[in-house]
C-alpha cells in the first residue's frame, strides 16, 4: 500500500537580485531568500523520485530557461547530478509545470558524439538514439519510478547573472501536473557530479538555511564570510579506491557515533563506516525530507529512544504500523496536543562536527491516522533496510535552523545551528 498522504511542505526560493553578478563564476555570491509554505495534502504531484519517501515534500528554487525566458520551478537536490526538466511535445502548451523547447531559440540537443553523452558520474551512462542520433538519458529510482528523455543544453538564468548555458535532461515522462499552482517543472542537480549544476556553473560553494516554519530562510550560492556563523566543518569523505555501492559524487562525511539524551549509543565503528564494498555511506541530502539510519543503527537509536521517553510518551505497540514504511517508533499523543516538551535529543557525530535534532524536529504527526482519541507520532529517524538503501540519509527536516555550507574549494561541508530569520536579518535580507 503507498504510504498515507502526508502534510506538504514546499521551500520557495526567491532570487534577490545583485547587481553585476555572474552565474558561471561569480564574483560576489547569489543571494536568495527561502521561504517556508505549507500546503494542503494532495497539492502536489509525486515526482520521479529516487527514494519512495522523497513524495511529500520538496525544496523548489524558481529559475528562467531558454530564450525567450520561460521561468520553471525546479527541486533543489543535493543527491541528484543531472538536472532535468519535464519537457512539453509540442510547443505549445501553456501549463507552467512543463518546459516548451521548441519555443526557445536557444535550446540544443547533444549528439551521440559529445561528451556529455560518454559521460560516467550519472548511475545509468547516457546512450545513443541511433535514428537521431541524440543521446538520450533514463534516471531510475528506489521506487520504481523513472524518467526518460533527451540529454539537451540550454541557457539557465539565475537572478540577474549572465545566462549560463548547461546540459539537463528534457524528459519525455515525469510527473503529472498540480491544480494547486505549486508546481515543480523538473530538478536541480547540486550533487558534485560533472553534469550537475554545481559544476557546470563553477560554483565552488553554497549553502542554506530552512527554516521550520514562515519565517525566512536564506540561499547563498559562491563564496561569501559569514563571520557571525560559528561553522564547524567535517570533512567529505571520499574512499582511496572506486567502490561498487559508493556514491562518489555525493556530499558524504564520516559519522562517528550518535547520543540520545547525551547517552551514547553502542554502536561499533564498522556499522557506522562504508564497508568494502561502499556501502554504508552517510550523505548530507537536501532531496530527502527525514533522515535514514543502517537497521543496526537505527534498532539502537530506536531502543535507547523507547526508553528513554517511557515516562512521558506512551508508545504505539503497533507492530503492523510504519508510516511510509521505514518510520515504526511511533507514539499516542492526545489529539488537539503536541508531544511533550522535553524529549531526549539525538545528536550526530561527525568528524570535527556534529547535528542536534531536538523539540519539534524529534516527532513528525502522521496525518489522518489515530488510535481512538490519539493522534499518532513518529520519530523521524527511519530504517534504510526497508527502504531499501544502503547508506545513511540526512534530510533537510533535520537541517532546519542549521546552516549548511557546502565548501567544495576544500572538500568540506560546514554547520552551525542559527535561526533562519536571524541569519535573513544579518545578512540584510528585507523580508
Amino acid at each position: 500500500m503507498p504510504p498515507p498522504p502526508a502534510l506538504l511542505v514546499c521551500l520557495l526560493l526567491l532570487a534577490v537580485p545583485r547587481p553585476g553578478e555572474a552565474a558561471a563564476t561569480p564574483t560576489r555570491p547569489l543571494l536568495f531568500s527561502l521561504r517556508a509554505r505549507q500546503v494542503p495534502a494532495g497539492a502536489l504531484p509525486r515526482p520521479a523520485s529516487k527514494l519512495r519517501f522523497h513524495h511529500n515534500v520538496s525544496l523548489t528554487v524558481s529559475l528562467a530557461v531558454g530564450t525567450p525566458p520561460q521561468n520553471v520551478t525546479m527541486v533543489l537536490d543535493t543527491g541528484s547530478e543531472l538536472s532535468w526538466l519535464l519537457c512539453a511535445p509540442g510547443g505549445g502548451g501553456r501549463g507552467a509545470s512543463s518546459f516548451r523547447p521548441r519555443a526557445s531559440r536557444t535550446f540544443a540537443s547533444v549528439p551521440c558524439g559529445s561528451p556529455q553523452c560518454r559521460s560516467r558520474d550519472l548511475p545509468s551512462p547516457p546512450a545513443c538514439d541511433g535514428a537521431s542520433r541524440q543521446c538520450r538519458v533514463s534516471l531510475s529510482y528506489a521506487d520504481g519510478s523513472s524518467s526518460d528523455g533527451a540529454l539537451a543544453t540550454e541557457v539557465f538564468t539565475v537572478g540577474q547573472g549572465p545566462p549560463l548555458r548547461a546540459a539537463f535532461g528534457c524528459m519525455a515522462t515525469a510527473f503529472d501536473t498540480s491544480p494547486d499552482g505549486v508546481v515543480t517543472a523538473g530538478l536541480l542537480g547540486m550533487n558534485r557530479g560533472a553534469l550537475s549544476f554545481v559544476s557546470q556553473a563553477s560554483t565552488r560553494r553554497f549553502s542554506y538555511c530552512i527554516s521550520d516554519r514562515d519565517d525566512a530562510g536564506v540561499l547563498l550560492l559562491g563564496h561569501s564570510d559569514l563571520p557571525f556563523l560559528p561553522l564547524n566543518y567535517t570533512p567529505l569523505y571520499q574512499p582511496s579506491l572506486p567502490l561498487p555501492y559508493f556514491d562518489r559524487v555525493a556530499y558524504s562525511v564520516q559519522l562517528l557515533g550518535i547520543r540520545v539524551g547525551g547517552k551514547p549509543l553502542p554502536i561499533p565503528a564498522s556499522v557506522l563506516a562504508p564497508d568494502h564494498t561502499g556501502a554504508g555511506q552517510t550523505m548530507v541530502d537536501s532531496g530527502t525530507q527525514f533522515t535514514f539510519l543502517l537497521g543496526d543503527a537505527y534498532s539502537a537509536l530506536k531502543s535507547e529512544f523507547l526508553k528513554q521517553t517511557k515516562p512521558v510518551l506512551p508508545a504505539l505497540n503497533d507492530p503492523s504500523f510504519a508510516f511510509q514504511e521505514a518510520f515504526d517508533t511511533c507514539f499516542r499523543v492526545p489529539q488537539g496536543r503536541a508531544p511533550p516538551a522535553r524529549l531526549p535529543a539525538v545528536t550526530l557525530l561527525f568528524n570535527g562536527a556534529e547535528m542536534t535534532v531536538a523539540g519539534d524536529r524529534l516527532l513528525y504527526k502522521v496525518p489522518g491516522e489515530r488510535r481512538g482519541g490519539d493522534g499518532v507520532w513518529c520519530l523521524t529517524f527511519g530504517n534504510s533496510d526497508v527502504v531499501p538503501i544502503t547508506a545513511y540519509v540526512i534530510g533537510h527536516h533535520h537541517q532546519m535552523n542549521v546552516w549548511v555550507e557546502y565548501d567544495l574549494e576544500r572538500g568540506r561541508v560546514g554547520l552551525a545551528p542559527i535561526r533562519c530569520d536571524v541569519a535573513s536579518e544579518r545578512l540584510g535580507l528585507m523580508l
